[in-house]
């Protein structure tokens, strides 16, 4: 049975189109991803399925009923959806078990694994101005989860968070479909925060889905640079204008151009194993080097777990597709 079914979906305002004839089904506890540029139509279309914008076409169905727009209710929204959006607020002068208290429709046992999954159980006797950052969007997210709803729909949960409470809010959103057996689409215009969350990915531009399916075939297989460019650094080779190049790859491959990605490219020091490349750059990032590579005048960026090179050494690339 589906949990949600959005059909035919177009929002237009004036004479600009936010969203253009969207279809997509979504299965109970299925994770679904939307990623795409800033101004591509993300936030527009979950406001639609929460029902806080009226589509300009289209429909929602949620559990099979339609989901109302906010001009054919009084008051806008869907019972069974809650939306946290980027810019949620929280009221002062309230404890936040006071304030989570004030929509909770869950037992005091269910209430309590909400907090201690979103990671506020410890909060409850603070103030709500006395929270971090961080703190404030769990306390809101986890006020969101007391409505039980049956969808949970999240507008750019990572904006504005340092390392530290972007992975914890990743491990929370996690854990509310695994230990609280809620459904979730998930906004971002960093798809790669989404790599190894989603069941399904949706790329969007122009208020379109230009590509959608498994995050690891997005990754892999791109249906253009705009995509690639969302999921992650990448190498874009014109075979056609780069022949020397071709010896990496199956006689039967035709002249045209391919995406690698950096970790696609192997490096050794057997000149007989690959091309000749020059190392022109060398980045650290951590638990890993981003080396820029030069070979025959086309640049490369490929990835080391060791840094024992040095800009101007000589190297062999070979190709792993």
């Amino acid at each position: 049975m589906l949990l949600l079914r959005v059909q035919n979906l177009s929002y237009k305002e004036q004479h600009n189109t936010a969203v253009d004839d969207i279809s997509f089904d979504q299965l109970p506890l299925q994770r679904i991803a939307i990623a795409g540029e800033t101004g591509s139509g993300k936030t527009t279309l979950l406001k639609m399925i929460a029902g806080l914008l009226q589509p300009s076409s289209g429909s929602i169905l949620l559990n099979n009923e339609r989901v109302l727009g906010p001009d054919e209710q009084l008051l806008p929204g869907n019972k069974g959806i809650a939306f946290l959006s980027q810019h949620f607020e929280l009221r002062n002068n309230y404890k936040v078990k006071d304030w989570l208290a004030m929509v909770n429709k869950l037992t005091p046992s269910s209430a309590m694994q909400v907090y201690k999954v979103c990671r506020v159980d410890h909060l409850l006797d603070r103030k709500n101005e006395a929270l971090s950052g961080g703190e404030r969007q769990r306390i809101a997210l986890a006020r969101l989860l007391t409505t039980a709803p049956k969808l949970l729909l999240l507008d750019e949960p990572f904006s504005n968070l340092d390392r530290i409470h972007k992975q914890l809010i990743k491990t929370v959103i996690r854990e509310i479909g695994q230990k609280l057996n809620t459904s979730c689409i998930l906004v971002s215009h960093d798809a790669a925060d989404l790599l190894s969350w989603a069941d399904l990915l949706f790329i969007m531009k122009d208020g379109q889905v230009v590509q959608q399916g498994a995050p690891q075939e997005l990754y892999h297989y791109p249906v253009n640079e705009y995509v690639a460019g969302l999921l992650g650094a990448y190498n874009l080779i014109d075979l056609g204008k780069y022949p020397f190049l071709k010896k990496m790859f199956i006689k039967q491959m035709p002249d045209k151009k391919i995406l690698v990605r950096p970790e696609q490219i192997k490096l050794s020091t057997d000149s007989n194993r690959g091309v000749q490349a020059t190392i022109e750059q060398i980045n650290f990032q951590g638990s890993y080097f981003e080396l820029l590579l030069s070979a025959n005048s086309v640049n490369m960026i490929c990835y080391s777990p060791s840094g024992k090179f040095n800009i101007g050494d000589p190297i062999t690339l070979s190709i792993n597709l």
